[in-house]
């Protein structure tokens, strides 16, 4: 790797042992995957993905506290993903228990690190960070340091900055020395699609079904999906977005996808077009049936595969205030239609904080938490991680849930029936 003056000094310890340890560290990150060079980041924040305090992740604690003991700091201030913890989502005494004396006994620590650090403010949190709610939205082109999977490919695919699907602590690391490896989806070769995907549905396909079936079927390569703005138009207004996020989020999850372009609406497919599809790239057609077969072959893998749902998880990723306001409308009226007062099985919708607190001053808030919806900002995945929370027949419209989780999924329209006496999950 070449590398310029200024960061050969800091690599040969001009700046202190402790910061010529983390150029260490992105120089061997960047070897291994044959970069040339460092290039510098340009985003106005970074954003973490480890966010959870727990108990097993000493060496992380150890690795921060050594670069807050060397006055070492981000030179960017970063938000990170979501808590683990929240006293109003529904958990019995003894899971409880796990989760504060067992798991996440290190939380509040960690926090004070991560303060100390360069956190953007104690309510960042949140794996939905590019909201304007929260605040950190890069640019397109900007380099980045991420790791967080479904930010990762939204900032890559729908905002058309740079981010390569790092690691966490690669990604505190980048931002500690300004620098990433340039390599992969930093470059204009590897951001070319090497699959095309023809969308070919009778009906707006699930997006987080649709997500799913390319996530697996391209793994970690680019797809160039055709035939979608059909169904979500070509502007990148709300609607889209929110779509797009649980998209991306799924191939990222069900895959590795770190970027996708959308013909006729994602920024580099309306700049480049099929120039931006790479010479023999493969063909996968997605239909009715293809969605239907990909969604029966889901695992089931709760002990009684015929057990009633006992907990409703939707917002991973964190749900948009638009899709707040969305979700209270469809569960008012399917409650009404079904003749009930209140959600048949305890639900949360999960949000970001500063989402959550501007969806409590709107008229939806009072109406939602009325028909026995629970907000909260925490990370799903974190409560599923608790052994006795994993054992619960747990119900979602997330297929990043679902893929980490005992979870099982639904689709918005299955789990809206389910959650309002309507059609049993």
């Amino acid at each position: 790797m070449i590398l310029t003056k200024e960061q050969q000094a800091i690599l040969d310890g001009e700046k202190g042992e402790t910061l010529a340890k983390v150029m260490k560290t992105l120089v061997m990150y960047g070897d291994a995957f044959e970069a040339e060079k460092l290039v510098p980041i340009t985003s106005r924040y970074n954003h973490l993905v480890t966010s959870f305090g727990l108990k097993v992740m000493s060496p992380v604690y150890d690795l921060m506290q050594q670069l807050l003991d060397a006055g070492v700091s981000s030179e960017q201030k970063f938000s990170v993903d979501p808590r683990p913890l929240d006293a109003n989502v529904p958990a019995n005494f003894l899971q409880n228990l796990v989760f504060r004396k067992f798991m996440y006994t290190k939380q509040d620590f960690y926090e004070g690190q991560l303060e100390k650090l360069g956190l953007m403010d104690k309510n960042a949190f949140s794996c939905t960070c590019y909201m304007d709610e929260v605040g950190n939205q890069p640019q397109k082109g900007d380099i980045l340091s991420w790791a967080e999977s479904s930010a990762v490919v939204y900032a890559n695919s729908v905002l058309g900055a740079r981010c390569n699907r790092n690691s966490g602590i690669i990604d505190i690391m980048g931002s500690i020395v300004g620098y990433v490896p340039y390599f992969g989806l930093l470059t204009d070769e590897g951001r070319k699609a090497t699959w095309i995907v023809k969308v070919q549905t009778t009906g707006k396909p699930e997006a987080q079904l649709l997500g799913s079936a390319i996530g697996m079927k391209v793994m970690e390569d680019v797809p160039y999906v055709v035939g979608l703005d059909k169904w979500i138009g070509t502007e990148l207004n709300d609607s889209a977005c929110a779509y797009l996020k649980d998209f991306g989020a799924a191939t990222a999850s069900n895959g590795a996808v770190g970027l996708y372009h959308i013909a006729n609406l994602t920024p580099e497919a309306v700049e480049l077009g099929e120039s931006l599809i790479a010479e023999g790239a493969k063909e996968y057609i997605i239909d009715d049936a293809e969605l239907e077969r990909v969604k029966n072959n889901y695992p089931v893998i709760w002990k009684n595969p015929d057990a009633s749902p006992k907990l409703c998880f939707v917002g991973c990723p964190h749900l948009s205030l638009q899709q707040l306001k969305d979700w209270t409308d469809a569960i008012e009226a399917e409650l009404k239609k079904n003749g009930q007062k209140k959600v048949t099985i305890p639900t949360v919708f999960t949000a970001a904080p500063g989402v959550l607190e501007v969806f409590e001053k709107t008229a939806y808030a009072a109406r939602l938490k009325a028909a026995g919806v629970i907000t909260s900002y925490i990370c799903p995945l974190m409560y599923m991680n608790n052994p006795l929370c994993k054992k619960m027949p747990v119900i979602t419209s997330s297929n990043k849930l679902r893929t980490y989780t005992s979870a099982r999924y639904y689709t918005d329209e299955e789990i809206l029936h389910a959650i309002t006496g309507g059609k049993k999950a």
